[in-house]
């Protein structure tokens, strides 16, 4: 068994456990008021989720400093990696953050697709050697300068940024690229521990439709970047094959180094992204090449009750689902 079905079989017998194997059995307790008896049990998961993680870095912390994190879009990477700071500060280290995105090549050294087109998410974008050079002197107790990446100048800045790891200290890393080998090639892998964040699935819709991960993970990222970015949900839309794609290429082969697998999907989180989403889909014109995408998910969403504004609101300010709807105090 893979650790990411391992992962999955985890959580269905978590789901089996609390008597909700289907979508029918969730719509039966929301449909009987249970909706924030649901979340506040989700969430108590969640967080014996990420202190059991945090005690497996604590536990590693003499060699293993630094912790690299990846997963594919909107897995809740970004609430994950501060969730797992949170829970490392309760047992005493302290949690430094290095962006990968600052350890670009500058722009004209950027590679091209096959398109043509500059390619920032193929790993020849990144400054593996200089990454390595400066992961290096950090686990050899050096200080380094820690570079700023200019995207308007397309251009690495240096700001006189410095960072030392000391005795309790632990690095965190968050990108892309985080589990691939040849990001790292030359640090000991031994001080590197590795993290994947998916938002695995065990329900089925009905006996012929899966609740599938990537359209939950779509969902989120509609109804995030539209709240955040401005973005419509058609662009989101039609922009999520070329998102799938560098999935492919850039994160799904490398899940399996992770050291553990982190489970974010709750069995909320479909009810909960109904509320904002299905007004957002519905917008979408028949005109619009994002048209059956929509009604796809539209149809996904027919099958789950929604929560209530009274439910949302319930929602804890640190869960992983405030980072699509809003009000994360992280």
């Amino acid at each position: 068994m893979t650790k990411i079905e391992s992962a999955r079989q985890e959580y269905y017998e978590w789901c089996k456990a609390i008597g909700i194997e289907s979508t029918a059995a969730l719509n039966e307790a929301l449909n009987a008021g249970k909706g924030i008896e649901l979340i506040n049990l989700c969430e108590a998961r969640q967080e014996r989720k990420y202190a059991a993680l945090a005690s497996k870095i604590y536990l590693k912390r003499q060699t293993a400093r630094i912790v690299m994190l990846a997963g594919p879009s909107s897995s809740g990477k970004t609430s994950s990696s501060l969730r797992i700071a949170l829970q490392c500060k309760a047992l005493g280290l302290n949690p430094k953050v290095i962006e990968l995105d600052n350890y670009f090549v500058n722009r004209d050294q950027t590679p091209l697709d096959a398109n043509g087109q500059l390619d920032f998410e193929c790993l020849g974008a990144m400054d593996v050697e200089f990454l390595n050079t400066q992961l290096n002197q950090l686990l050899a107790g050096e200080e380094i300068e820690v570079p700023t990446y200019d995207f308007k100048a397309g251009k690495r800045v240096f700001k006189g940024n410095t960072l030392k790891l000391e005795a309790n200290d632990i690095l965190l890393m968050e990108g892309i690229h985080a589990l691939n080998p040849d990001l790292t090639p030359g640090v000991n892998q031994e001080s590197i521990f590795k993290v994947y964040v998916s938002a695995l699935n065990t329900l089925f819709i009905n006996e012929t439709m899966k609740n599938s991960p990537a359209d939950k993970r779509l969902l989120r990222r509609i109804v995030r970047d539209n709240r955040t970015r401005g973005m419509s949900p058609e662009d989101s839309i039609l922009r999520w094959p070329s998102v799938r794609r560098g999935e492919r290429k850039n994160i799904f082969p490398y899940e399996e180094n992770a050291d553990v697998v982190f489970t974010s999907s709750m069995l909320y989180d479909l009810p909960l992204l109904k509320y904002y989403a299905e007004p957002l889909l519905c917008g979408i014109a028949e005109s619009s090449p994002a048209y059956e995408k929509a009604q796809k998910l539209l149809e996904v969403l027919s099958h789950i009750v929604a929560l209530k504004p009274a439910e949302i609101a319930a929602v804890p300010p640190t869960s992983i689902m405030r980072e699509f709807i809003g009000g994360q105090t992280l």
